[in-house]
């Protein structure tokens, strides 16, 4: 119970559009935490209302590796609760009922203006050097005239009316009063032209009819706290405390992203990380127990899990940190459940069956399996410059393609073997490389050898964390890819087949 008296409830609100994310676990585990230390519970909802890019297989993946890291929740699509659905796609009438509710009100209006006409904006915003957003065009236009537009048919939004003069002020759990300045906040669309809801009508919506007491999550929404504290005034409900939590970063500093690091929960489970590891390891983010141990369990840290102890500077995510815990982990265990550990890691029957097709039919003594499938079940060998020494390709050209490859693998919505033979053929022939040559460094850095098993299918059997992991080492053996380098290849990718100019995602 809260200190009010009600029952605490806090939620994870993933969106169901590429792989889990590690950061959807560190979310989660701290939202689980919190509600379980205080009695209360802990919702899984899917933030669905992306059609074009939100896949059941997704949501499927999200659920299956929450599940995998030791994460439980007391409500959501899988096992119901009493505050379903708890897909936002199931949801839609609920979110038009309130929009509507809004536009009576005045605080929303309907903007008819066209992508043309926007995009024409923001340009010209930017070249003033201004920061883009909405101008407030059809705040004024009469109420005949935009029954009439409708009648009409023409495509519209619902906007959120943004007051222009004063700040913003919400105090947070972790960092006090924020304060953002009116005029800094875009009048967000609320409902899209095909009628649904943008995030931060339906997370607010969802949230009240939820009865989310707590928000806990990422500090890259604290921008977005203006726009959903104002529809909480606008809407005549009490917001829930916030608290945001800091993002997880590269030893560099940077933000943990697919572009420089492993961030798929699939990545764990696939290379032999242990879940309680992995979730001890997260519950280190930010965070520590009251006596300073590195090595709890789940249990203790709920036992243990104070909100105002969490820092507010970036944690650093180090994979050698993790492997250190990892390894404390393994050596913890009795020899029967190590070995039970290894079974279930390296012979899932699910993932074993994905390889039976590519050494099936090259394979005469089952003892021959294992020199062809080391580098998919184990780490590939280091590599050198030397290993891409190749007859016509230069450092730079083997530089060029792993570059491209690693656009693809970043921008492709699933990573199967058919769909990368494509791009790459597309990209060979752009290039002027016979597909042979082209190939010939990705071999080299996803087996650590020019010839080995069908190349697209091991990419696809490894998973694009992993496979990304190999492509970015073997640039590094390279000597890597300057920053100077790095825009001409952007701009070259860009126009090529292959690239997004031409079917790639942009």
């Amino acid at each position: 119970m809260s200190d009010t008296g009600l029952t605490v409830r806090t939620r994870v609100a993933p969106s169901p559009t590429g792989d889990p994310h590690v950061g959807t676990a560190y979310v989660a585990l701290f939202n689980l935490a919190f509600a379980r230390r205080h009695g209360g519970r802990f919702v899984l909802r899917i933030e669905d209302t992306d059609q074009a890019r939100s896949t059941a297989a997704s949501e499927a993946a999200i659920v299956a590796s929450l599940r995998w890291a030791g994460i439980d929740w007391d409500e959501g699509p899988d096992i119901g609760g009493a505050h379903g659905p708890y897909r936002q796609s199931e949801r839609v009438a609920q979110y038009r009922e309130h929009a509507e509710r809004l536009v009576a009100q005045g605080d929303a209006f309907r903007c008819f203006c066209s992508p043309e006409r926007l995009d024409a904006l923001r340009r010209a915003q930017r070249e003033r050097g201004e920061n883009p957003g909405y101008d407030g065009h059809c705040l004024g236009l009469s109420e005949e005239e935009r029954q009439r537009r409708l009648t009409a048919g023409e495509s519209s939004v619902i906007r959120l009316r943004v007051p222009r003069e004063g700040a913003c002020r919400v105090e947070d759990r972790l960092r006090g009063m924020i304060e953002i300045p009116w005029a800094q906040v875009d009048m967000q669309v609320l409902v899209k032209s095909d009628g649904f809801p943008t995030y931060h009508l339906a997370v607010v919506v969802d949230d009240h009819l939820m009865d989310i007491t707590h928000v806990l999550r990422g500090e890259e929404w604290i921008g977005s706290l203006p726009k959903h504290a104002l529809l909480y005034r606008c809407l005549g409900w009490d917001m829930p405390e916030h608290a945001h939590l800091p993002l997880l970063r590269n030893p560099d500093r940077s933000k943990l992203s697919k572009r420089r690091n492993p961030t798929s929960l699939g990545y764990f489970r696939d290379v032999g990380y242990l879940p309680e590891a992995l979730l001890n390891y997260l519950g280190l983010m930010g965070w520590s127990m009251p006596d300073g141990r590195e090595i709890f369990s789940l249990d203790e840290m709920v036992e243990a899990f104070d909100l105002d102890r969490v820092a507010t500077g970036g944690p650093v995510f180090d994979l050698e940190k993790l492997d250190w815990l990892n390894g404390q982990y393994l050596r913890g265990l009795s020899a029967e459940a190590f070995a039970d550990r290894v079974a279930a890691w390296g012979l899932r029957r699910d993932r074993f069956l994905q390889l039976v097709p590519l050494v099936q039919s090259r394979t005469e003594r089952l003892i021959d399996l294992a020199p062809q499938v080391d580098y998919l079940l184990g780490e590939r060998p280091s590599l050198t410059a030397e290993h891409f020494a190749h007859r016509t390709l230069e450092e730079a050209d083997c530089r060029r393609v792993l570059h491209h490859v690693l656009r693809v693998l970043d921008e492709m919505p699933e990573v199967t073997g058919d769909a990368l033979l494509a791009r790459c053929r597309a990209l060979a022939g752009g290039m002027d490389l016979k597909i042979r040559d082209f190939l010939f460094p990705l071999f080299v850095a996803v087996s650590g050898r020019p010839v080995a098993l069908p190349l697209f299918d091991s990419v696809a059997f490894l998973g694009r964390d992993l496979a990304r992991a190999r492509i970015r080492s073997a640039l590094e053996a390279l000597g890597g890819v300057s920053k100077k380098e790095g825009k001409r290849f952007d701009r070259a990718f860009e126009a090529l087949p292959g690239g997004p100019a031409d079917g790639g995602p942009d």
